[in-house]
Order: C-alpha cells, then structure tokens, then sequence
C-alpha cells in the first residue's frame, strides 16, 4: 500500500468531495480520484461509491477512513512540532483571511514585513470559508467570530463598524422611501451586517444579492442601491458616500487565531505582530 495513496483518500473521506479534498491537499481533483482507486486496488476494497455527482464511502471505506484518522491527525502533529523547532525567522508562512481584510489592510502592507524580514515568504488567501489550522491549511488567520475549535489559541485584535454607502448622485436624487439595497446571498443570512441591513431594508427592494463584498462595492458606485460595507472600506472609496441612519451601527469584531503548537515560533510571532499592526 502506498501511504500517499491513503492520504488522498483520507482527505476524500474528511472533505466529502473531489474539489475539496484536492483544496485541501494542493492538489487537483483528478489527483485525488487517481490516487483513491489505486489506494482500493492495492486493498482489493472498494471503498468509494461512484456517483454521477459525488463519491459516497462504502462500509468498507467508512471502516478505513475510522482507522486511519488518527493517522492524519498525527501527521499534522509532527509537521507542527517540526515548524516549531526552528529557532530563526523564515520560511513559508499561510495567511488565511476574509477577503476584504486581505485585500485592503494585508497585502498592501506586506512591503513592510518583507523589508524587515526578508527570509520570509508569504501566501495569502483571502477566503470566506474556515481554513483548518489544525490541519495547517493555514499558520496564521483571521476571524470575525472567536473559534471554538480545539488545539487554537485566539486573541482580540480589531473590530470595525459598517455603514450604508451609495454614489453620491444615487443620494442625491433618491428619496430614502425609495432606497433599493445591495445585500449578501442567503448564504450570509445570520450575518449581523446583513441582519442590521434587512432590518433597515424592511419592504423596500433588495436589487442584488452577492456573496462577494467587492462585488457589492462595485455595485453601489453605479448607483443602483446602497449596500451595507466596512466603514474602512467606503470611507476609502471617492465614489462612494455614506447614508447615516442613526442609531448603534453594527460592527464585527477580529480574532487573530493560530495553533497552540506554533504560537511561539518565531516567523510566526513575526507575522502575528504584522497583521495586528496591519488591523491598528
């Protein structure tokens, strides 16, 4: 049995898709299905269920998956001890963020730390979903809620308010009763910033919705509705203006979150006061 081929599959298990198992590995998704069979023709199992649209484990690859686990939890363990044991500042290190923070208060900063330590090399994902520092999808990340995962260590170290911002013109010329907005997908339903702005909203027209805060950004510039954003990211834009409404606006706030086992590494330590200065 090739080990490589089990951690493929183990990955596929964990995921519970090809595209995020791939993710999760580096990899691409016809790497893990290849791997996968080759895992089950060295076993003589079948442990993966073919569907049109999804694998499903079998029995059998439910049984393998529950053994082998472990495994993959011991392999992050070692790879964390093995980052820990670096005594210099250097080496790769994985930031993980929501995309407007990575965007606009990360990466045009990272001059700064790269000027300071220049051994250091820096990926930066800016992304919604939870990257997994337990299973070093990333080293460092950023949150707007505190984790509750075990093994992490997180820490407070911003928080930002939003507003309602339009094109100057749109507030212009449109009467507040007919205000249309640019909201989130329903995917960000329980958000704070998207419940505050439906409750603004009430039965007033919602004219688009996306997953994605640039996206709204862009929108509101053309004047087609107001959108709730970031203060640090309208208060920023020229062409766009903020509605005030009143009352207690609604903020989120910042977690800087890393792993136990690499909280006193000292490239970490290193990036860790970077972003917290980068968020100051």
């Amino acid at each position: 049995m090739d080990w490589t081929d089990l951690q493929h599959f183990l990955a596929l298990a964990r995921e519970r898709t090809l595209s995020a198992a791939a993710r999760s590995l580096n990899v691409d998704h016809v790497t893990v299905a290849r791997r996968v069979a080759a895992l089950e023709a060295s076993m003589s199992l079948k442990l993966v269920d073919r569907r049109p649209r999804s694998y499903e484990l079998t029995e059998d690859g439910k049984r393998i998956a529950k053994i082998g686990a472990p495994m993959t939890e011991t392999a992050f363990a070692v790879e964390r001890a093995a980052q820990a044991s670096k005594s210099g500042i250097g080496g790769e290190i994985t930031i993980s963020a929501p995309p407007s923070l990575a965007n606009l208060l990360i990466a045009p900063k990272l001059i700064r730390l790269l000027q300071q330590h220049p051994g250091i090399r820096i990926k930066l994902i800016g992304e919604k979903r939870t990257a997994s520092l337990n299973r070093r999808e990333a080293d460092l990340a950023l949150r707007l809620s505190r984790p509750t995962e075990p093994g992490l260590v997180a820490r407070k170290i911003g928080y930002f308010e939003f507003a309602l911002y339009g094109s100057p013109d749109y507030l212009k010329t449109t009467p507040p009763h007919a205000f249309a907005f640019v909201a989130y997908d329903s995917s960000m339903d329980e958000a704070p910033q998207q419940r505050w702005l439906m409750r603004f909203a009430a039965s007033r027209e919602i004219v688009l919705r996306t997953n994605d805060l640039e996206n709204q950004a862009a929108a509101a510039r053309t004047g087609i509705g107001l959108a709730a954003l970031p203060k640090f990211l309208g208060e920023a834009d020229p062409q766009l203006e903020r509605h005030d409404i009143g009352g207690r606006p609604v903020g989120r706030e910042v977690w800087l979150v890393v792993h136990r086992d690499l909280r006193r590494t000292p490239t970490v330590r290193a990036v860790a006061g970077f972003i917290e200065g980068c968020l100051a």
